[in-house]
């Protein structure tokens, strides 16, 4: 039940509607924000960031608490919001909350599921390497060396593999973290 009281007035525009309403488009706000600006400055009173106030529902105190957002947009900017949501594989609302909060993947154009799929891949040559390695640990146990000889090579590149799998989840995940605004990309010298 909606009991926000609402104080309405009821204006003949004498041909001003058609101005009135090309302005509040250009400025991407209601006719309503523009209106009640326009009227506070004329009484002298101050708006300062009045069409902008978030109205949080009454049980909605805490700050992850969603509420909805209505904004507007150009055509092709709405165009490009939800190109951008699919190819990030989020809903529209999840993709602009992750541009507002800087997500390095999101706002770099974002190849967000092929950063995920990069990860899956190594985390299962991952898996690969400890199963061969819990396998040559049983054959080992076994004091059976011929069995074991192939491994040899997978040992000597064991822990090339295991770095390079950290530290490409370490990229993967900072691409996927939030980042401060006042932050700069880091960029590894050892690539």
């Amino acid at each position: 039940m909606n009991t926000t009281a609402h104080d309405f007035v009821t204006v003949d525009m004498r041909g001003l509607k058609a101005t009135l309403v090309a302005r509040a488009l250009a400025g991407r706000v209601s006719v309503s924000v523009l209106v009640r600006g326009a009227v506070a400055r004329d009484l002298g009173l101050s708006i300062e960031d009045a069409p902008y106030q978030l109205k949080v529902p009454s049980g909605a105190a805490s700050s992850a608490a969603s509420v909805k957002l209505s904004i507007r947009m150009t055509l092709e900017e709405v165009r490009q919001l939800a190109a951008g949501a699919r190819a990030a594989g989020l809903s529209r609302g999840a993709y602009l909350a992750g541009l507002v909060a800087n997500v390095p993947v999101l706002s770099a154009g974002g190849g967000r599921a092929e950063h995920i799929a990069a990860l899956m891949a190594s985390s299962a040559e991952l898996s690969t390497l400890s199963r061969n390695v819990h396998r040559l640990t049983v054959l080992l146990r076994q004091a059976n060396v011929e069995p074991a000889r192939p491994y040899r090579e997978m040992l000597d590149s064991l822990a090339g593999d295991v770095r390079r799998h950290l530290e490409l989840a370490a990229r993967v995940l900072a691409e996927l973290q939030p980042r401060s605004r006042g932050a700069r990309p880091t960029t590894n010298s050892t690539q």
